[in-house]
């Protein structure tokens, strides 16, 4: 049974620990460092007033699962940028399906008007997750460079509310 709630401080270490093991498998995040407990609540505490941060939690509150909006200064007003890590191992089991319900309704909240996802070309389980939940294309940046130097297309796609 997952339960989806807004993130907690407290959260952080388990969120660090779930978003490294993604990054150190490398292809789907553009992130390319490992991440503290400390960064992901500083990451929280950035314009807490017009963000919003939920984790997916299995029976034992285990975090398997997060998802984050928060505005960002390249996207028009009334936009706001999304993000989402589950599990390795734990894909296509709702997890991200019960996020993006939870983030759509404080989107709305916060008075957004549509969501931004911003995804590596390479990424197939990225752009097959956004799409099913109704994200459309909208734009391409090609030859974006990571923080490592690897050079990546990424694909915008957009979600109206």
């Amino acid at each position: 049974m997952i339960k989806v709630r807004p993130a907690i401080n407290f959260d952080a270490a388990n969120m660090a620990t779930l978003l490294n093991e993604i990054i150190a498998k490398g292809g789907t995040t553009a992130l390319t460092r490992p991440v503290t407990g400390a960064d992901l609540i500083e990451w929280m505490a950035y314009d807490p007033e017009r963000s919003a941060w939920h984790v997916a939690t299995d029976a034992q509150e285990n975090v398997v699962g997060f998802q984050w909006i928060n505005p960002k200064e390249d996207l028009p007003q009334g936009a706001v940028d999304i993000a989402t890590f589950v599990q390795i191992g734990q894909t296509g089991l709702g997890i991200g399906s019960s996020l993006f319900e939870a983030t759509k309704q404080a989107a709305k909240a916060l008075g957004y008007v549509w969501i931004n996802a911003n995804i590596r070309a390479d990424n197939e389980g990225g752009l097959i997750y956004y799409q099913s939940r109704g994200f459309q294309d909208y734009g391409v940046i090609e030859g974006h460079k990571l923080a490592n130097g690897d050079v990546v297309e990424k694909r915008l796609k957009r979600y109206e509310l």
